[in-house]
């Protein structure tokens, strides 16, 4: 089966600043798949070029077998309507409620009734563990709720690939680990692929079967494969310093 992302000789950047460059990698149905590296890294930048906001300088990114950068304007809406993003700090509407903020790619992308799109809505919350907290606004919960009322709006259409910024960021290691939890359930459940940004080692071992290691030095990836894999196998002692935080 051809993979479902495809990263080709892909080069990333801004005018006159190269990010990361030569980055080749492969992401296949059902994985949970990590992208690692420390601060500044360029795994920010590189998920930009996955989910179209940021073209790259130069390579490609295929999508079961569709350049992406070189697809016309609804080429690229078909494509970006298989994906889901949970965003780093969440971004939610804070002044739409829980239920109002899942409800919205409903109400935009989809000719649903009222009724149809709220008991989606109410599914939604409920696969996240929200359920009765449509009616809170974003701040009147906690930033682990917060996080989860993202991830039901990022599956609200039940994407086929969920993309995840730094998703323990701001979590104490309970939520944290039952966000792990939740993400495994989200991949068994709904048969979806996933990719995750993220320098937690906790979760890198907990939830990952595949990924690929920036370097910010070299600007370009220096391994790939899972994680376990790689921390036991690994020669390279940038990937092992790493991956034991210094230990």
């Amino acid at each position: 089966m051809r993979p479902v992302i495809e990263v080709l000789d892909l080069d990333l950047g801004y005018t006159g600043h190269t990010v990361m460059r030569g980055l080749n990698f492969s992401v296949n149905k059902g994985d949970i798949f990590i992208v690692m590296g420390i601060n500044g890294c360029g795994k920010s930048t590189l998920l930009k070029s996955l989910i179209g906001l940021n073209a790259p300088t130069k390579g490609k990114v295929l999508y079961s077998g569709k350049s992406f950068w070189e697809e016309d304007e609804k080429g690229k809406k078909d494509i970006m309507r298989r994906f889901g993003v949970l965003y780093q700090d969440g971004a939610l509407w804070s002044s739409l409620t829980v239920g109002e903020n899942v409800a919205l790619p409903l109400q935009l992308y989809t000719k649903l009734s009222d009724q149809q799109v709220w008991e989606i809505v109410s599914l939604k919350l409920s696969l996240v563990g929200l359920e009765g907290y449509g009616d809170f606004f974003p701040g009147g919960i906690s930033g682990g709720m917060r996080k989860r009322a993202s991830l039901a709006r990022a599956i609200a259409l039940d994407p086929d690939i969920i993309f995840f910024d730094e998703p323990s960021a701001g979590l104490d290691p309970i939520n944290a680990r039952k966000l792990d939890d939740l993400i495994l359930e989200l991949r068994d459940g709904l048969g979806a692929t996933i990719v995750v940004i993220t320098h937690e080692l906790a979760s890198i071992f907990a939830i990952g079967n595949n990924s690929v290691f920036l370097d910010a030095e070299s600007k370009t990836m220096i391994a790939a494969g899972d994680p376990k894999g790689l921390l036991a196998g690994s020669k390279d002692p940038r990937v092992i310093r790493f991956l034991t935080r210094g230990n």
